[in-house]
């Protein structure tokens, strides 16, 4: 009885509150939410524009350093993506900053921000583990048609394959152990930077539909 007392008593606290707040109070409340979510997407999003442009100075700096052709081609290729992958960056953190400031309703700019969010998460691990073969696949062209041979490669080749079934048993363990890596990484990195935040907008947005109902 005493448990069914609690109870009542809780419920209608919960009520009370609720019915003290005006709905002002409560879409203020879910503003203050959702202005901190679309900001820390900002702050990740600057977070992996600084690490890429990171990467980018690395890959040149390699390719400048280095006196093999193949390596050379092979870095400035993917720091040129690299640099366009910089700019659709820059573009998502403008669109999010423009979204979160206009003044059109609430919920419609959190729809279109998860939208382009989601749709930035998909394509980014798409685009990830497309990478994987053809990073490979690149490597090995640039490799045997390079004329001036990399003194470390050709030891291993000569040393560990010289049987073809041994490099196939090798490119195969070595696929499957980096794309299965990657494929985990990528889905703990894109959910820990972006996608608990895209998901905690999707609440946010229940709640508003929820208030207008």
């Amino acid at each position: 009885m005493e448990l069914d007392d609690l109870k009542y008593h809780l419920q209608n606290k919960l009520a009370n509150d609720h019915a003290g707040r005006s709905d002002n109070d409560i879409a203020s409340l879910l503003n203050r939410k959702t202005i901190s979510l679309t900001e820390k997407l900002q702050k990740n999003l600057w977070f992996e524009i600084v690490c890429s442009i990171l990467v980018v100075i690395g890959f040149f700096a390699i390719s400048f350093v280095t006196s093999y052709a193949s390596v050379r081609i092979y870095f400035r290729v993917f720091g040129l993506l690299s640099l366009g992958f910089i700019g659709l960056l820059f573009f998502l953190l403008k669109r999010t900053k423009t979204l979160s400031a206009t003044a059109l309703p609430v919920k419609s700019n959190l729809q279109t921000i998860v939208k382009i969010m989601e749709e930035f998460i998909k394509r980014y691990f798409q685009f990830t583990m497309a990478l994987i073969p053809i990073c490979i696949v690149f490597a090995f062209i640039l490799m045997y048609t390079d004329n001036q041979r990399i003194a470390a490669a050709d030891h291993l080749a000569k040393n560990r394959f010289n049987h073809s079934w041994k490099v196939i048993a090798f490119v195969l363990v070595y696929f499957t152990a980096l794309a299965t890596g990657v494929y985990y990484f990528t889905k703990w990195y894109l959910r820990k930077l972006y996608g608990r935040y895209v998901q905690q907008l999707k609440e946010c947005i229940g709640e508003l539909e929820e208030e207008e109902k």
